[in-house]
């Protein structure tokens, strides 16, 4: 019997809410920079992961120039290692080098196995942060999958499996945007829009992030329309969050850029990084893991004025466009070879959907009246501090202290542009 041909839709999700309300405050604890004890086999994951971030982000720079850019990395990552488990010759091989792996070093079990323990690590619970990360399978009821990759993207990446009725693409669309929809709280709706008929099984890859400041900002000093410079000549007005405390800082004068690190209650933090103005270009050409180590080195705890823009924004991506850019050809095309997941029917991606919505703000009444004394009488009696403002396009980076990866990259371009 001639083996049916099939389209399978990679679907990525992503949303990070981000809500800046004060936790308990420990007074003991120090100060960490980016870098601190991670576990062994998500170390090894670290510079490929952080490498294939900033390679993919260049890409849909190209794609999308002087416009917002916000994605998650890591849940790309994740999805192309979980399809590399069904796949087989050009095509698992492709997908794992493109993430960055040297095959002849790294056997694939040691890859699968340092993704499990680093989505372990992401995944543990914390009364501060909400980091949900998942993986769901809906599969084609007629569908004869392998066994052996049903048990191991349940096993190593937790992933859900839905049968789900894809004779009628209205239904299954429905059912799949409702979940997606309901994982990131209604941030992230109508994800799919036009499955094809011949579609048999759609991968979704999604996260929801909550976190709060560990030094929340005072809504009372959020100045309302503050100038925000948008390319060379446009100016628009936008409400800029306010405050001065001790924060990691650091200069790279080689790359001419200011990069600030701020911690959330937990085990993540954002690197905010402002190129001098007209050095973007430089600065996303020079980024790399080694670039990510260098300023680790640099931050320093100091005293900050920092003016930073309260904003939503958001991005989507047909990624099936950019993927085989990076080397990923043969899964979507002919040559596409996934015998690991159905050996009676021929897949191939035809879609590689990516949302990702990201919400900054300073909410919070608790931190109202914490804030306000601290504010007033740092900035008229308290020591020198260096003054930092966020009023032109700045990179931002979310990252897991404990492992290096980075959940969320972006660029915000226009702060008033959703």
């Amino acid at each position: 019997m001639a083996s049916a041909f099939y389209r399978v839709f990679l679907i990525v999700s992503i949303c990070a809410a981000i809500h800046c309300v004060p936790p308990p405050r420990d007074p003991s604890k120090g100060f960490s920079c980016v870098s601190s004890p991670r576990s062994t086999a998500a170390s090894g994951l670290s510079s490929s992961n952080t490498n294939f971030a900033f390679r993919l982000y260049r890409r849909l720079v190209l794609k999308t120039p002087d416009q917002n850019v916000f994605f998650s990395p890591l849940s790309v990552s994740t999805s192309l290692a979980m399809l590399s488990l069904g796949a087989c010759s050009a095509t698992k091989t492709q997908n794992l080098q493109s993430l960055g792996f040297n095959l002849t070093h790294v056997p694939e079990p040691a890859i699968h196995q340092a993704f499990q323990h680093l989505l372990q690590s992401l995944r543990a619970p914390s009364k501060d942060l909400d980091l949900r990360m998942g993986s769901v399978l809906f599969i084609k009821k007629e569908l004869w999958l392998q066994t052996n990759f049903l048990d191991n993207v349940k096993r190593l990446y937790k992933s859900k499996v839905f049968s789900t009725d894809f004779s009628s693409t209205s239904t299954a669309q429905e059912q799949i945007n409702s979940y997606v929809e309901m994982e990131t709280e209604g941030k992230v709706v109508g994800l799919i829009q036009g499955l094809e008929p011949l579609t048999v099984r759609v991968l979704v890859n999604h996260i929801f992030f909550l976190a709060k400041w560990e030094k929340p900002f005072n809504p009372g000093y959020t100045r309302k329309s503050s100038p925000f410079l948008v390319g060379k000549r446009t100016t628009v007005k936008v409400p800029m969050m306010h405050q001065v405390e001790q924060f990691a800082f650091g200069v790279d004068s080689e790359l001419n850029c200011s990069v600030l690190q701020m911690d959330y209650s937990g085990d993540m933090a954002v690197l905010f990084v402002l190129p001098g103005q007209g050095k973007m270009r430089q600065l996303e050409q020079a980024l790399s893991a080694r670039t990510l180590r260098k300023w680790s080195h640099l931050l320093q705890k100091r005293w900050i004025e920092v003016f930073i823009p309260k904003f939503s924004i958001s991005a989507s991506y047909d990624l099936e466009t950019i993927l085989p850019k990076m080397g990923i050809w043969d899964a979507f095309d002919k040559n596409a070879d996934f015998p690991g997941i159905t050996r009676r029917d021929f897949l191939q991606l035809s879609k590689a959907a990516h949302k990702a919505v990201l919400d900054i703000s300073e909410e919070g009444t608790e931190a109202v009246e914490a804030t306000a004394t601290k504010l007033t009488v740092r900035s008229k009696d308290g020591p020198s501090h260096t003054v930092v403002r966020f009023n032109w396009s700045f990179l931002l980076l979310l990252i897991s202290r404990a492992t290096e990866a980075i959940p969320f990259l972006g660029k915000v371009e226009n702060p008033m542009k959703f």
